[in-house]
């Protein structure tokens, strides 16, 4: 049986579920950006794959609420972090560390 691919709304979804929440619970830990707590229903879509989070600061609070590792979520959400992007990185480092990143990955597979 093969294993199912782990996605950003999985592993909310999942992580959620372990600590015992409810959607109104993980809610009430992520903030929109005007300071007002994300919506059950915005919540459930992202659970489903059907929406992603809208900002960094979202990934990060996601993060922290849930005792789970940014540099994961933010793999998961298809980002790459602002540490990183606001590097000014040239577009040979970048190719760089992308060839970097998928040597690793290919050893690990």
């Amino acid at each position: 049986m093969a294993q199912e691919e782990t996605t950003f709304g999985s592993a909310i979804a999942d992580a959620r579920k372990k600590k015992g929440w409810s959607l109104k619970d993980l809610c009430a830990n992520v903030l929109r950006e005007d300071g007002d707590a994300i919506s059950p229903q915005y919540l459930n879509d992202i659970e489903h794959d059907r929406r992603s989070p809208s900002s960094d600061r979202m990934v990060t609070q996601f993060a922290e609420a849930l005792g789970l590792d940014p540099d994961w979520l933010y793999y998961l959400a298809g980002r790459f972090p602002a540490d990183l992007r606001d590097k000014g990185l040239s577009q040979s480092e970048v190719t760089t560390l992308m060839v970097a990143f998928r040597e690793i990955g290919r050893a690990h597979v």
